[in-house]
């Protein structure tokens, strides 16, 4: 990217964050402090880039330690990448589980949505309700 200076407004648009959460990440140090230029923040244009990371990174359910540590990797740090490969290595199983618990609820819901019961007391869906994982997440 160039060395042209970005104001936090640019920022926002460029990269599609708030400018809170640009400067949440700042004060948490996922990307570095700006330039102050008249008191404004102004960032380097790389940062646009960083925020993308972290914007993949969290879609990924990455943790913000895991994001710092994924932007504090380099090509020639193999310890960094390794810890990176263990990160992923580690939230897998998580997703698989959440996958497999939400395959379960989409087979109840799509049940129920075909449902004809002129009654709860009556429905088969209520019948076994240990068929469904504990609640442990939210889907809206």
């Amino acid at each position: 990217m160039s060395s042209e200076l970005l104001a936090i407004g640019d920022v926002a648009r460029i990269s599609g964050k708030a400018p809170s959460a640009i400067r949440y990440y700042e004060s948490i140090g996922l990307i570095a402090d700006p330039m102050r230029v008249s008191g404004r923040r102004r960032y380097p244009a790389e940062v646009v880039k960083s925020l993308a990371v972290i914007d993949t990174a969290q879609r990924a359910g990455l943790a913000l330690d895991d994001i710092r540590l994924l932007l504090r990797a380099s090509a020639e740090d193999v310890n960094a990448v390794e810890q990176l490969r263990e990160v992923a290595e580690r939230r897998l199983p998580v997703l698989r589980e959440a996958i497999a618990r939400a395959e379960v609820v989409r087979e109840w819901l799509e049940q129920a949505a075909d449902c004809c019961c002129p009654t709860l007391e009556t429905c088969p869906l209520f019948e076994q309700p240990s068929q469904l994982p504990e609640r442990s997440f939210s889907l809206g």
